[in-house]
Order: structure tokens, then sequence, then C-alpha cells
């Protein structure tokens, strides 16, 4: 069968893609913005991509096409589709139907920690030897791809609460019917989608709707907005998750974290009967300590040790664009990181700030998200970058809102960029030796990471390290 799908540079549709070809399909795919990770991974797996949305892509008619929820009507593409008469489905409605049906999925949903949470479940289900199959909305270290169909009967999905389809507004994961499910937290976003938070949260019931009795869901005991979830209807036993050091919520926490260095790079995970095991992992921040407990404790679920999935993380090697080490010039390191909530901005930068103490943080920020460019949070952007020493917030085309009362409300040096080549210019003039540089985006950003890399490399004439 010939399957295109359209948007397919998406994190989602990408690795999709990938799993479409390993079940025998001839798999093409168009996107108005083609660029790596994602678009490197598809050629490597010998997947044709086109920029843009022609009709003439679509000639001839492919047996069936996947629709990305970043079309909508109007679009050439979608309109030809729909004179036509072609076939066609939302991604997810593609992956219950043709890889999920019969497996026992883990879902890790959330607002904040999705993709990484989910690498690491399928990187400690595959070092235990379980063979799982996964798809996560991003380009994972350890892997060779973001997505596998695997040998066994777990499938690992990263479950997005962002709309299906044009056609299917319900939330992606509503498809996926999970046996055990991370909820690692929840907060206001997709404003272009969401009226307000009770809208999500309205998504998140019908996914507990979906988990079997004999499942399991897992959340933090902290958590009021998924409290408020669970108490609209829960037919599944919940545990929840605490870290030792943090106040408690209304119910007692089954598994506890300790904590056992500043930067969250050891913990101690333990569960109420008494196993537990010690992390000692490059990752840093306490929201990497709760994704970490989050994994051991789904792991657990499906009958792997505590101490082994301990083991496994302790060796994750972590995901592209979180917190990514891109290289480094004469000690001045340079970061990417896939960031661009408030809150994920301000957890990311703390955890860099514990990891690299004194030393200075340049942030350099591009609020280009859906939700970002409405201007939705734009009040807590500020305070949200209060970790770093300076600060460069990028102003796109298509941002509506003004940046300067961000700049005026900082409570560290902030400026305002409309041109790239201004901000690599300023830090290749102004960073130091021993400075981190962290470029926070959910896109491209205009191949600024290897300019950056490149024109520093030329003022110190020295090779990336």
């Amino acid at each position: 069968m010939h399957i295109h799908i359209l948007g397919i540079c998406g994190t989602f549709m990408g690795s999709l893609a990938v799993l479409a070809k390993a079940l025998g399909h001839e798999v093409s795919g168009s996107d108005a913005g083609v660029y790596p990770p994602m678009s490197t991974q598809l050629e490597a797996q010998g997947i044709r991509l086109q920029e843009g949305y022609d009709p003439a892509h679509l000639q001839p008619h492919p047996d069936l096409v996947v629709i990305g929820n970043a079309m909508s009507r109007g679009n050439p593409a979608v309109e030809y589709v729909l004179d036509q008469g072609i076939a066609y489905t939302s991604g997810p409605g593609w992956l219950a139907q043709h890889v999920l049906q019969g497996r026992h999925v883990l879902a890790v949903a959330g607002t904040h920690g999705k993709t990484t949470t989910t690498t690491m479940l399928a990187w400690v289900l595959d070092q235990a030897g379980l063979a799982p199959g996964f798809l996560i909305g991003g380009v994972p270290q350890g892997f060779e791809a973001s997505a596998r169909l695997g040998d066994g009967r777990y499938f690992v999905v990263e479950a997005d609460e962002y709309d299906s389809a044009f056609f299917d507004k319900r939330s992606k994961f509503v498809h996926y019917a999970p046996r055990t499910a991370i909820l690692n937290n929840l907060e206001f976003d997709h404003a272009d989608i969401f009226e307000d938070l009770a809208a999500i949260q309205r998504q998140f019931h019908h996914l507990v709707r979906t988990i079997p009795g004999q499942g399991r869901i897992l959340m933090p005991a902290d958590e009021p907005a998924l409290d408020a979830v669970i108490a609209k209807g829960c037919w599944t036993p919940v545990e929840r998750l605490a870290l030792a050091s943090a106040p408690g919520g209304s119910e007692p926490a089954t598994w506890t974290a300790e904590v056992l260095s500043s930067d969250g790079s050891a913990f101690t995970v333990r569960h109420r009967d008494g196993e537990a095991a010690t992390v000692h992992w490059s990752l840093t921040g306490m929201h990497s300590v709760r994704n970490g407990m989050a994994t051991i404790a789904a792991a657990h679920h499906v009958g792997v040790p505590v101490a082994t999935a301990a083991a496994a993380l302790s060796a994750f090697p972590g995901v592209k664009r979180r917190m990514e080490l891109l290289g480094s010039v004469r000690d001045i390191a340079v970061y990417d990181d896939f960031a661009h909530h408030p809150t994920a901005i301000r957890t990311t930068l703390e955890g860099l700030r514990e990891k690299v103490g004194s030393r200075r943080i340049w942030a350099v920020i591009e609020p280009r998200s859906n939700t970002m460019r409405m201007g939705t949070h734009k009040d807590g952007l500020a305070e949200s970058a209060a970790a770093a020493d300076q600060v460069i917030w990028y102003q796109p085309a298509g941002l509506d809102w003004d940046l300067q009362p961000v700049i005026a409300a900082s409570p560290v040096p902030a400026q305002v960029a409309s041109e790239i080549a201004a901000v690599i210019a300023r830090l290749v003039a102004e960073a130091e030796p021993g400075d981190a540089i962290v470029v926070m985006s959910n896109g491209g950003f205009g191949g600024i990471h290897q300019k950056l890399l490149a024109a520093l490399r030329a003022r110190h004439g020295e090779a990336v390290a």
C-alpha cells in the first residue's frame, strides 16, 4: 500500500512514517518545513519527502493519505484529497488500528516531559529485554529512529493531548486505550484549540475512561489539576509519586524519590513495598527526577524490577533537543532545548544552573509555539528565565505581540532581537570560556545552532569539541 503523509516532518507524523515503512508500506510525505533532525531521520529510512502541499505530490493517487493535525480546510493538498475522494485518516486513528491493536500500551501524557519520559520508558523496557515497540515525539539517542514496531507485546507511546485532525477534534491519546498510563502533570497549554484548563481536563477524563480496571495510572501526589481529572471518575488503580522533600498531596504516595545531589543527577526511588534503587545519570533538574521516578513505576507495572530500571536509567543516553550539548568551542558550551512553555523554560534553566553552578548562562529563546504566538503565556515569560544570567528573546515573524514588556519585567539582563545574525554576533562578541549558551525553540530557529558554532569556531580558530 502507498501511504502519503501530510505534515510528515512533525514529530508525531514523522514517527508514524517510520512505523508504516516498517510494516512494509511505500511511504511518502510532504510538509511546509523540512528540517533536521526529523528530515534526516526520514531520509535515512528511505522515505521520500517533498516541500509544500502541491496536489501534484498526490499524483498518482496514493492508497491512503494520513492527514496531520496541522492541516486545515483550505490547504491545497487537503482540498485535493477531498475533491478526488482519496481515502484518508488521522495519524492517531491509523496508529490505533494498524499498530496498537492487541498490544499492552504504555502511554505517557501530560503538559511537560512527555517526549523525555516516553524515551526513558522505551529505553528501560528495551534494556530489560522486553523488546518494546514505541513512538516518540522526538528523536531519541540510543535508538536508530523515533519509532519501531518491536518484537514483544509492549508498545510505549507519547500520548499528546493535541487534537487528532481537522475532522476529529478529540485529543490524540483518546485513540490509544493504554493499560499503563503516566499522567506527568497538567497545565493550560494549546490555547489555539483549548478554551481553558477545564477543556483539557475533559480530554484527560476521556483518556481515563479508556484505561481498563486491570490497568494502572501513575501520577504526581501534588498535582491538583490531575486530582480534579480523577475526581470526575476513575475505574483504574492509581499510584501516586512524590519527591521525599516535597509537601504531599491529599493521597499518600506509592512511590517516592529522595534526591541525593542538588542538581538531580543522583536520586533513590523507593516503592512502598520496600523495593528501592539509586539512579546516577547525566540529566539534571527536579523535573528529570520526577520523569525518572514515573518511568521506574511504569516499568514496575509490567514486571521490571526497580533495580533493573534504575540501572537502565543510569545509562540513559537522552533525547535530541532536550538539553542536548551540540558542541563546545574554547569551553563555551552550546545546548539545544525544545522548551516552549514558561514552566519548561524555568525547570530546564534551573536544572542547568544546578549543573554549571556560578558559570554564566545565556538563554536564547524563540516564543514560537501557537500558544506563545497568541500571547497566552506572556505574563509568565520574564520570570521563567530568571535562572539565566543573560537572556535574548527572539521576536519571530508572526508574533503578534510586543516582547518589550517581557524585557522590562525581566529579573536578569534581557534584550529583544529580530535578526538571527544579530543574536549570533552578540554571542560571539561577548561569550567567554566557561559560559553555557542554551537555545530554546520548538522549531528549526533558522539553523541558529550550527551557525553559532561555526561563528564561534571562526572567531576562536578551533574545532568544535
